[in-house]
């Protein structure tokens, strides 16, 4: 591959400083990203920050025939841009992205830092949904006759399921009482609870199911983030919720701070949600700004 790639540098005059890209670049680091077995949400997100990078370099000419010439000195503005339109989180994770590409096509020079983020040690409570809210969403959606969305707000509330973790509730599963769940190269159990496991299972005798998914649509696809998002937000009006605190990422959030107020234990709640890095937990467990004003208000320190 790399002989191909020299050859390559020699027919378009490529520098050591300055190397092409072509579109067979993309669809052979998509092809790559297959083969590493990543999930097909992180592959339609690197694809879509690396098409973006690749058509930002198209539209400044930054390069003669086919392809575009790009160097760390043409990638630098292109992260600068990125910071004036997405917050600081979203950038770096297109620039996770980028560095992967960079990576894949043998350029580990051209890799860019990432923007450092100030840990943040409280949660935006104008997007936090709260336990009251969650329940209205359910008692609306039950009063909607909406039986499969009421079932698949409480499993996801209830385990702390990612979406794309859904396709691991199956009728299997239920009977077991257990979860094997296959996510981010990595392998995790979720024990279900008494209570949800009897509404999953009746759930299944009515629907008459025999085997595999539980939650999938009427043309028997798994259920994904759009389908979901979309029924959610029907709620908002009925439930007297923000559609703003509509998105079902939200629902895994309100599990972890729940779980945490009331074990407090940081390293059990990674586990159970699948974290690799207990830095990422504890951006499930902050605090609102309003939460922290009770608790210092809570030590009784000013007479």
């Amino acid at each position: 591959m790399e002989n191909e790639r020299m050859r390559e540098r020699e027919r378009v005059g490529e520098s050591r400083t300055e190397r092409r890209i072509i579109r067979q670049d993309l669809e052979r680091y998509h092809a790559y990203l297959i083969q590493e077995e990543r999930a097909a949400a992180t592959i339609s997100k690197y694809m879509h920050d690396v098409r973006m990078f690749y058509e930002y370099l198209s539209r400044n000419s930054m390069g003669n025939g086919e392809g575009c010439l790009v160097s760390k000195e043409k990638i630098l503005p292109f992260k600068e841009q990125l910071i004036h339109r997405y917050q600081i989180r979203s950038v770096n994770s297109m620039l996770a992205a980028l560095n992967s590409f960079l990576t894949f096509m043998g350029w580990g020079d051209f890799r860019v830092k990432f923007f450092k983020v100030q840990a943040q040690l409280f949660s935006e409570e104008e997007k936090e949904l709260s336990r009251e809210e969650y329940f209205r969403l359910i008692q609306t959606a039950g009063e909607k006759k909406k039986e499969r969305l009421v079932l698949v707000l409480q499993t996801l509330c209830g385990l702390g399921l990612r979406i794309s973790e859904l396709k691991a509730v199956t009728v299997e599963a239920v009977k077991d009482g257990k979860l094997q769940i296959y996510n981010k190269g990595k392998s995790r159990l979720v024990w279900l609870g008494k209570p949800l496991q009897r509404k999953l299972s009746a759930y299944i005798r009515r629907m008459h199911l025999k085997q595999g998914e539980i939650f999938i649509t009427k043309s028997g696809k798994s259920l994904d983030r759009s389908n979901i998002w979309r029924e959610m937000k029907h709620l908002c009006e009925d439930a007297k919720v923000p559609c703003r605190k509509i998105f079902p990422h939200n629902l895994r959030h309100l599990f972890a701070r729940t779980f945490y107020e009331m074990r407090k234990d940081v390293v059990k709640l990674a586990a159970i949600m699948g974290h690799s890095s207990m830095e990422t937990t504890r951006i499930y467990t902050a605090v609102s700004g309003q939460e922290c004003r009770r608790q210092m208000e809570a030590l009784r320190l000013v007479l």
